[in-house]
């Protein structure tokens, strides 16, 4: 299922002040329970629970180009992840300084790694 993205600032805000955070080598996770999503079940075409993500990078971590790069390995990470997941929650990814020098594989197991410190597989025994 394709996931939905963060738009508003005042959600990216809120997941950051309130969420559950883990910080690995290459990025950090933060994680919160959506409380709008039983409005937005409501409202999905096929009547199902969804996470919401968002990916927020830093100039610390390079320039433009350097920063879309880091915006892509982290989708595709997030990608191969998501359909494990438990639903209704807002995810946000920060990446940190050294994540120039990885691939999208790395950013998968430490996403992996972070969602199973933060309790968000929905199954522990898919691991």
């Amino acid at each position: 299922m394709k996931y939905t993205t963060l738009k508003e600032h005042h959600l990216y805000q809120k997941t950051f002040q309130r969420g559950a955070r883990f910080s690995g080598r290459y990025l950090s996770v933060f994680v919160l329970r959506d409380y709008a999503a039983k409005r937005l079940r409501k409202e999905h075409p096929e009547k199902r629970y969804y996470n919401r993500f968002g990916v927020s990078v830093t100039k610390k971590v390079g320039g433009a180009v350097q920063r879309s790069r880091v915006k892509r390995i982290l989708r595709a990470g997030y990608r191969a992840v998501e359909p494990e997941l438990k639903t209704g929650y807002l995810i946000v990814i920060s990446p940190r300084e050294g994540i120039l020098s990885v691939k999208s594989t790395d950013v998968e197991r430490e996403l992996r790694r972070g969602f199973r410190k933060l309790d968000l597989f929905a199954s522990q025994e898919l691991l």
